[in-house]
């Protein structure tokens, strides 16, 4: 209960003080190329159950192509490189977890071809909380399209060398979560992103 009132409380502060952002990454999307501000991907949440996690549109609108995106990806708009360089794409989360999909810190939800992937042990624990806009695996990966970039096989060297990390910490997070951890968790991804800013 401590955790869904946090995620409230944050969620919406996250909202109200950051919506000059929003709106003008919002308008940054929509003059940059044809098609919807927001982009809208099924992923697995608690339990197991699917859900549509809201992002502002990175790529041009059907480009197709796999899940993964490998650095310089060509399917990305020119605004669509600063916002996830800055990871201002990933801000419309926090509508996800007003509406009790996510929480501001948990296991980043995974699209339905790779939970399928996950072995059961590990499966049953990743997904006994909420999905969140970030954790432990998330900052330990924060490069992760140029690490895939510099694979020969990145979908193959995603699922057998970095989903199998992020997941065994996805799994150490879920046993260990508290507001304590979910604070500092919050702490270090605000730092990491004003580095990389």
């Amino acid at each position: 209960m401590a955790k869904r009132l946090f995620d409230l409380f944050g969620a919406t502060l996250a909202l109200l003080l950051l919506s000059p952002v929003l709106l003008a990454a919002a308008l940054a999307v929509k003059l940059d190329t044809p098609g919807p501000v927001f982009f809208r991907q099924v992923r697995i949440g608690r339990g197991g159950v699917p859900f549509r996690i809201h992002k502002f549109r990175t790529m041009h609108h059907d480009a197709g192509g796999p899940p993964l995106t490998v650095g310089n990806d060509p399917r990305i708009t020119r605004a669509g490189a600063f916002l996830r360089r800055t990871r201002i794409d990933e801000l419309p989360q926090f509508i996800d977890v007003l509406l009790g999909r996510m929480s501001l810190v948990g296991p980043r939800p995974e699209v339905p071809r790779y939970v399928a992937q996950y072995p059961a042990a590990l499966r049953e624990r990743v997904l006994a909380v909420r999905p969140g806009i970030t954790d432990p695996a998330t900052l330990a990966f924060i490069d992760e399209a140029a690490l895939l970039e510099r694979a020969t096989d990145p979908e193959r060297a995603y699922v057998e060398l970095i989903l199998p990390a992020k997941l065994q910490q996805a799994a150490d997070y879920a046993e260990r979560a508290s507001l304590r951890t979910d604070i500092g968790v919050l702490w270090r991804t605000a730092a990491l992103l004003l580095q990389r800013g």
